[in-house]
């Protein structure tokens, strides 16, 4: 999973939210637990501007404070940005998989909740491999970690 830094501020009674690899990127919350849950949706919501504009999508810099992005939008990142990195756009993805072209729009859509082997199929198509693993969580979290995430190329 792909965590980005975060970096928290007091503004008059709130904690603004800001992240170094986002400059776009700015909510708040009346505390800690409630903006941290927020830079995760204003996270997917930079990503899927930057996804619609077609522009790269930065690895994750180092931070103390991290907002995780869920599995399914991790896949979509990294199908994405290995379609922009092959040189490979949607209409080839689509021949490639005999699919019509909305059904890649709803692959790389980040609202949309695609399935697994729709994700799987699609990295294949582009000579990728999603490879899963699960491994203790330390304590258990709901989208934010403090400690620095496992930054390791799959």
């Amino acid at each position: 999973m792909l965590a980005y830094p975060l970096i928290l501020e007091a503004d008059e009674g709130t904690l603004l939210v800001t992240s170094p690899d986002f400059p776009e990127l700015t909510t708040f919350g009346k505390d800690r637990e409630e903006a941290l849950a927020r830079a995760v949706d204003a996270l997917e919501e930079a990503i899927a501007a930057r996804m619609h504009s077609r522009l790269d999508i930065p690895p994750p810099s180092r931070g103390a404070v991290y907002a995780t992005l869920p599995t399914l939008t991790t896949v979509k990142l990294m199908l994405y940005q290995g379609m922009r990195d092959r040189g490979i756009g949607k209409a080839e993805l689509a021949r490639r998989l005999g699919w019509h072209l909305p059904q890649v729009d709803r692959v790389l859509n980040v609202q949309h909740s695609s399935r697994l082997e729709q994700m799987d199929a699609a990295l294949g198509a582009i000579g990728l491999r999603l490879d899963v693993s699960a491994r203790e969580a330390n304590p258990p979290t709901a989208a934010v970690a403090e400690d620095a995430p496992d930054f390791s190329a799959p």
